[in-house]
């Protein structure tokens, strides 16, 4: 039933543009139901300058894995104090990330695919899943030409593995569409944009990539393209 309606949303929502899709999303599922996970990237940045500016005040917060670079934090000061919002820290289970640690190692990413997303699983999806609770709808900066692995990205999706839908109003946005809004709307970014980073994540799994690249070649850089998500967003 939730996935025919996210198919229902889909096609009432149309040609709208993002800023409809935000006012719809709240007027559908109400505020205090609708959240924004942001890696504080370009794309969750745009969303986040959306929201402030439609002035839609949904729960707004980011997954602190406890390996972001210093850069993410600097852009999370930035955005609090422009906007005046709060951006709240979701942390990993403390005692799930030792004994994962104590275990495999530190850098147990590297090792296997398998321990790459292990580390996702404890330090990403499962404090993802604890803040979803009882949310009915998760507003995201994903975009279609970002990766082949959401190459079919719809602007609503059922999320059945976190029990809510999926809202992506940029869903068929370009870069290019992306960084205009941000220049033309003074939006904090993350500096690392400017030197070679198109998509960040943690810093121990993120690196620059030579201009013309791919957006994703630096991220989890040793895996192939069909590999490359963290566990958050799966495919339908």
């Amino acid at each position: 039933m939730s996935v025919y309606l996210a198919a229902q949303y889909t096609e009432i929502l149309g040609s709208k543009n993002p800023s409809e899709v935000i006012a719809w999303c709240v007027a559908e599922f109400g505020a205090e139901k609708v959240v924004q996970a942001t890696s504080l990237g370009a794309e969750d940045q745009v969303i986040t300058a959306l929201l402030a500016l439609n002035g839609a005040s949904v729960g707004i917060f980011t997954l602190d894995t406890g390996r972001l670079p210093q850069e993410t934090y600097d852009v999370i000061e930035e955005t609090r104090s422009k906007y005046s919002m709060e951006i709240g820290m979701v942390f990993p289970d403390a005692g799930a990330v030792e004994a994962m640690v104590n275990s495999r190692g530190p850098n147990l990413f590297y090792n296997s695919i398998e321990g790459r997303k292990l580390c996702c699983q404890v330090r990403k999806v499962e404090p993802l899943k604890r803040r979803l609770a009882g949310a009915r709808a998760w507003i995201c900066g994903l975009r279609r030409e970002q990766a082949v692995t959401r190459a079919g990205l719809k602007v609503v999706e059922w999320d059945g593995q976190f029990g809510v839908f999926k809202i992506s109003p940029i869903a068929d946005w370009t870069e290019k569409q992306a960084w205009e809004f941000i220049k033309s709307n003074g939006v904090p970014y993350n500096r690392l944009h400017d030197r070679g980073y198109p998509s960040i994540g943690c810093a121990c799994c993120t690196r620059a990539v030579e201009p013309g690249k791919d957006v994703r070649t630096g991220r989890w850089w040793w895996e192939t393209p069909e590999q490359k998500e963290c566990g958050l967003h799966r495919q339908p």
